[in-house]
């Protein structure tokens, strides 16, 4: 399966939307906008075929995300403006800078520019967040993961904004990894829960095309169960909720095994852990934060 996490922006971001995510989110946000009668504020002031240009600028600092799917909005809004960037995503941003350049008729740009702020604004958020995580664990090994807990029908392009601020991409759904969580778990004994669980990952391994085998792990004794029993069914395993002298224990039982599984923490991790979180030598960090927690950024569209 595509290794998402070697892609250039471009690349990714053609992947992550490939499955037709961004044309249903573009035609939800027309219909939201729209509705059955159109842009009647517009409509009521703006002549037809009068000529402006735009510029979108950043009104604070940031990292952007989302400039790739800008042409999308504008065909989703019937509106056939010259557009060009003067940044990439990916790229920081400094107040006042301007990120793309429009020139096209007043009404249609009028009409797509709440869409196109709320997109950009959303994922540059993202993205400026991921970025400060990032720049936190800078000389560690740990590399910055989000998670599942995304806005529904954005999952796609949260996650490219996740990119856009160097962290990696998780799983994308239920789909393309196999993760077991403690309630794929909790029904079994302490005496079921090695067998069942070489089981399962066998059995995952046998008929899906899997990016990773995952298992989540309370403890360290279920942690040996696992270094000790999955030679090769296992990618990675989750260290929930661990304080940090448990994560340090938890590498050092992985290292002494030859240290091929990769080891993630996860939960209440925030910028003022994540730094101690990395210096334990785990080499992933999950943090919901990425995609649930942050500001927008402050982006505007000046016509001129």
């Amino acid at each position: 399966m595509l290794d998402l996490n070697t892609l250039g922006l471009p690349r990714l971001f053609d992947a992550l939307t490939a499955d037709g995510s961004l044309h249903r989110l573009l035609a939800a946000a027309r219909a939201e906008e729209l509705g059955d009668v159109g842009d009647v504020t517009t409509a009521s002031i703006i002549d037809d075929g009068r000529a402006v240009r735009a510029v979108g600028v950043a009104r604070e600092p940031g990292v952007v995300a989302a400039l790739a799917a800008m042409e999308h909005i504008l065909d989703a809004f019937d509106c056939d403006a010259d557009f060009e960037t003067s940044i990439g995503d990916g790229e920081r941003c400094t107040a006042g800078q301007p990120l793309w350049r429009l020139a096209g008729e007043l009404a249609p740009i009028l009409t797509a520019e709440r869409t196109m702020l709320n997109i950009v604004g959303r994922l540059s958020g993202i993205a400026t967040l991921t970025r400060r995580y990032v720049d936190e664990v800078a000389g560690t090994k740990a590399a910055i993961c989000d998670t599942r807990k995304t806005t529904p029908g954005m999952r796609s392009l949260e996650k490219y904004a996740v990119r856009c601020g160097g962290g990696t991409v998780h799983r994308l759904g239920l789909y393309d990894a196999v993760l077991f969580k403690d309630n794929h778990l909790a029904h079994l004994t302490p005496s079921e829960f090695i067998g069942a669980v070489t089981t399962a990952c066998q059995r995952a391994r046998d008929q899906y095309d899997l990016r990773f085998v995952e298992i989540e792990v309370d403890t360290l004794e279920q942690l040996r169960l696992v270094l000790e029993g999955q030679p090769g069914l296992i990618d990675m395993v989750l260290l929930d909720n661990m304080p940090i002298q448990q994560l340090r224990t938890a590498v050092a039982m992985r290292d002494a095994t030859g240290g091929k599984v990769l080891l993630e923490a996860s939960g209440r991790i925030d910028l003022r852990t994540v730094r101690a979180v990395a210096e334990t030598g785990v080499d992933r960090i999950s943090v919901g934060a990425l995609t649930h927690g942050p500001a927008w950024l402050d982006v505007g569209l000046d016509l001129t």
